[in-house]
C-alpha cells in the first residue's frame, strides 16, 4: 500500500483512495476513460501515426507553463512530489498527442460531412409547444378550443397548463429525434407546421399532453450538428476498437 496523504496520524493510502472512488461511483467512469485512451493510442500506433520530437517538446512546454514550472528544477520537484518519473511524464505527453492525432482523423471535417450526407434526417428538428392538463376531459375540451382558435395556444398554455408547461406559453423550442417518446415523436416529425396533436396520455394517465407543431426545421450542418456528429463518430469508432481486444476487470486483491 502506498500512502497518498497524511492527516495527523491518519494515513490515506491507495487502497482507501480506490475504495472511495468505487463507493462514490467515480471509479468505473475513470476506468472507462483510461481504457478508451489506451485503445486510441494503440490504434494510432498500429496505423503508423508519427509524432515529431518538436511536437512532443512543444506539448511538454505547454504543460510546464500551465503549471507555472518555468525552470527545470521546478519541473523535477513537481514530478518528485507526484512520484512520477520523467519517462512517465513523457509517456503521458505522447499518449495525449497520439489520441489527438487519431481523433483528428476519425472526426475529420470530411468524415463529418460524409456522416451528415448519409444520415441527415436524423438531425432534422421540429419546433413545438405543448399544453399539459390533468384530465382527459380537459384535454379533449382544450383540443376543441384550439381547433377553433389555434392562435390562442400560448395564451391557453399560460392559463391552463400544469407544471412547467405554462412557462413561455408552452414553448419547448426545437427538438431532435430521440427527444420524445417513440409514438409521440413519430407523430410530431410526420406532422405539418401548424398541426395540433393529441391529447397523449402519460403511462399512468395522470396527465394529458397536447402538442402544437410550430415549424419544421430540416437538418443543417451547423456547429451544434457537427459537434454531435463528431461525438457519434468517436463513440462508434471506440466501440469498434473495443471489439478488437479482450477487456476485463482485474479482481481486487
Amino acid at each position: 500500500m502506498t500512502a497518498i496523504v497524511r492527516i495527523d496520524d491518519e494515513v490515506i493510502d491507495t487502497d482507501s483512495f480506490i475504495r472511495t472512488l468505487k463507493l462514490s461511483g467515480q471509479f468505473e467512469g475513470l476506468i472507462e476513460q483510461l481504457v478508451r485512451d489506451k485503445l486510441t493510442v494503440r490504434a494510432a500506433k498500429k496505423q503508423g501515426l508519427q509524432l515529431s520530437p518538436d511536437a512532443v517538446q512543444e506539448r511538454a512546454d505547454q504543460f510546464r507553463r500551465s503549471q507555472g514550472l518555468h525552470r527545470a528544477a521546478d519541473m523535477n520537484h513537481y514530478l518528485d512530489i507526484l512520484g512520477v518519473t520523467l519517462d512517465e511524464f513523457e509517456l503521458f505527453i505522447t499518449d495525449g498527442l497520439y489520441q489527438e492525432k487519431m481523433m483528428a482523423i476519425v472526426c475529420s471535417d470530411a468524415a463529418v460531412e460524409q456522416y451528415f450526407k448519409l444520415n441527415s434526417p436524423k438531425f432534422d428538428s421540429v419546433e413545438v409547444s405543448h399544453i399539459v392538463l390533468d384530465t382527459e376531459g380537459k384535454a379533449k375540451e382544450m383540443m376543441s378550443v384550439l381547433a377553433d382558435d389555434p392562435d390562442s395556444f400560448a395564451e391557453m398554455a399560460r392559463e391552463h397548463s400544469i407544471g412547467d408547461a405554462r412557462e413561455r406559453g408552452g414553448m419547448i423550442g426545437k427538438i431532435l429525434r430521440g427527444s420524445l417518446k417513440a409514438d409521440i415523436e413519430a407523430r410530431v416529425f410526420n406532422a405539418v407546421a401548424g398541426e395540433l396533436l393529441g391529447p397523449f396520455a402519460s403511462p399512468d394517465r395522470s396527465f394529458y399532453e397536447i402538442f402544437a407543431v410550430n415549424a419544421k426545421c430540416p437538418a443543417t450542418l451547423d456547429e451544434d450538428t457537427s459537434a454531435e456528429i463528431r461525438r457519434l463518430l468517436r463513440e462508434g469508432w471506440l466501440q469498434a476498437r473495443a471489439q478488437e481486444h479482450l477487456i476485463e476487470a482485474c479482481p481486487a486483491r
